[in-house]
């Protein structure tokens, strides 16, 4: 943003998409036939989970009441999953039930004035397709297809549609036989990430011949180089995010998921350092990360940037707000310097199941463990508000 302009001066495009995130696994519940359910219950091989999932916000069925608290707060848009556990849990068999509940929670979102923004894939997969060796299969590409296929009905009054959530992450986390280092993230696997681009790309022409707009988001890790480190840190993203960025050129948008920096040395990445703030997952806290994602995007891919996710796992909700804002501050200021900005999307609606704990609580929302009484917090209040009247105070 130019000296000039303050942000009671900025102008969000017309249009603009104020709203929430969730994914399927992380709050619908009982999503049994998921690899994430199996592992969680030490069926499937992967680390130990503090928790398991259960009944996790039971959005499932309350997912009305999670929208209309959306809505009346001020809020225009609403992301979800759908889970293809549900709907294909058996491989060929597809769950009429499942389609038609989600077709339900695209018709509420509507009813209540938010657009519903549809994730294809949110992390989770079949039992069935994971215990057949999942994206480390040749015929990943076909059932992913296949999946796509089958849940187009649920599609057919949606505009945006995202065919893979943070498809890197999936990318470096396939192999469960390589560990994590201490800092940082293990490489892509690049049979993973092919397989990944070319169920992406199916996935957009069914998506396309649906009459919606397809793009996929990625986990943007704002990698900063020290002084002599940059080759480093150009090496170290590739098959981490630039990749994936890459892929995009051509879709009808990119969607942007930020948290964090990594500071990059000569060796690689760098550790937290000891003075730095850090939030309930242990990552740095850092707002800006969001402006510096949305920038890569833009100059990679060169197509219209959504921020489907951005938020922080905190249990003070001011320290939410104030994370939020400064956020919203960098996002303002890519719009000022031309970037095809559309919206912005908090992660999380809801507090969720963080991949194996309810520790680390990321939502606007809070909810009681016992009841499923829902508790919103000041901060949805106050991003509504920003939705409303697009000053950010």
């Amino acid at each position: 943003m130019t000296d000039a302009r303050t942000m009671d001066d900025l102008r969000w495009p017309d249009g603009f998409l104020w709203g929430a995130s969730t994914a399927a696994h992380q709050v619908e519940g009982g999503n049994v036939n998921s690899d994430w359910w199996q592992r969680e219950h030490g069926h499937l091989p992967g680390p130990p989970v503090a928790e398991p999932s259960g009944d996790a916000a039971d959005s499932f069925h309350r997912y009305p009441e999670d929208m209309r608290l959306l809505a009346d707060a001020g809020l225009n848009s609403y992301r979800f999953s759908i889970e293809w556990a549900r709907i294909e849990p058996e491989e060929g068999f597809v769950s009429r039930a499942a389609i038609a509940h989600y077709l339900r929670m695209v018709d509420t979102a509507r009813s209540l004035g938010l657009e519903p923004f549809v994730t294809l894939h949110h992390f989770t997969n079949p039992v069935w397709f994971a215990r057949d060796g999942g994206w480390l299969t040749d015929a990943s590409v076909d059932r992913f297809a296949r999946f796509v296929e089958a849940a187009l009905p649920v599609i057919a009054d949606v505009e945006l549609v995202c065919t893979i959530n943070e498809p890197n992450m999936v990318s470096v986390l396939a192999d469960p036989a390589v560990g994590f280092p201490s800092v940082g993230l293990p490489p892509g696997v690049p049979a993973v990430t092919d397989r990944l681009i070319a169920a992406h790309r199916r996935a957009t022409e069914l998506v396309r011949g649906a009459g919606a707009r397809a793009g996929w988001s990625v986990a943007t890790q704002a990698y900063q180089p020290e002084p002599g480190a940059e080759s480093v840190a150009a090496a170290y993203g590739r098959s981490r995010e630039d990749v994936f960025l890459d892929a995009a050129e051509g879709d009808d948008w990119i969607g942007v998921q930020a948290y964090t920096r990594t500071r990059i040395g000569p060796d690689g990445p760098l550790p937290i350092r000891d003075d730095a703030e850090r939030t309930l997952t242990g990552w740095e806290y850092y707002p800006p990360a969001v402006g510096e994602g949305i920038r890569n995007a833009w100059a990679r891919a060169g197509v219209p940037v959504y921020v489907t996710e951005n938020g922080i796992a905190t249990a003070d909700d001011a320290r939410r707000i104030d994370y939020t804002r400064g956020a919203l501050e960098a996002v303002a200021r890519t719009i000022a310097d031309g970037v095809d900005v559309r919206g912005y999307l908090h992660w999380s609606a809801l507090d969720n199941y963080e991949w194996g704990s309810f520790a680390p609580t990321f939502g606007l929302i809070a909810w009681d463990p016992d009841t499923f009484e829902r508790r919103p917090k000041p901060s949805l209040a106050w991003l509504g508000e920003v939705a409303r009247t697009g000053l950010v105070h």
